[in-house]
């Protein structure tokens, strides 16, 4: 199956320009159809651009009804004929139409083992805080599908992190986002392959 990717980013992109580079290496049998992103100074919308994909700045700022922006994102998203919406550090909950609409194609990335660490209000440094305080000797990244719960989806791929005695919650990270760059583009394969099945 070709992948028309949208990818949704609040951030640096850094997993976004791994994603690019594979389809661009025909490591994924697909293509980065539009980014979305509701930070419109985000370094991933940069880097989109550089990239010569369209991107869309969508948020409260200039769609204030939650609806108005579940639809707005959605009419996007079917402008560029998207099968598979990837979500990239973005941290905004998405609306029930766009959930509704890509039901099982919808995936996103969290930096532990899902899952353990997951759920509302645990994302980015929260995490490896809370996974170095726990004792834990390793971590991870965790692909899994979305659903209308915070990291609740089935679980599709993870890489395991080993964890050292000196490490804190900033080099846990650097170590987990070294591997996400390779598992997103891994699994994004995976599925282009009908390895892993939606």
């Amino acid at each position: 199956m070709k992948l028309r990717i949208g990818i949704l980013a609040s951030h640096g992109g850094s997993n976004m320009q791994a994603i690019i580079d594979a389809c661009g290496n025909n490591k994924i049998n697909g293509e980065v159809s539009v980014v979305i992103s509701n930070n419109s100074s985000a370094g991933a919308v940069k880097k989109a651009e550089n990239a010569r994909i369209q991107v869309y700045h969508l948020s409260s700022r200039n769609y204030p009804g939650s609806d108005e922006l579940d639809e707005a994102m959605l009419l996007v998203l079917k402008k560029h004929k998207v099968n598979i919406i990837v979500l990239a550090g973005y941290m905004k909950k998405l609306g029930p139409m766009v959930i509704s609409k890509f039901q099982n194609r919808i995936l996103n990335i969290h930096p532990a083992l899902l899952p353990k660490y997951g759920g509302r209000g645990m994302y980015g440094d929260k995490v490896h805080k809370a996974v170095i305080e726990s004792g834990d000797k390793e971590s991870g990244a965790t692909i899994h599908l979305v659903n209308d719960k915070y990291d609740d989806g089935r679980i599709l791929s993870q890489v395991i992190v080993q964890i050292s005695d000196d490490d804190n919650p900033e080099t846990l990270a650097a170590k987990v986002l070294a591997q996400e760059h390779r598992l997103y583009p891994i699994t994004l394969e995976k599925i282009s392959k009908g390895e892993i099945k939606l």
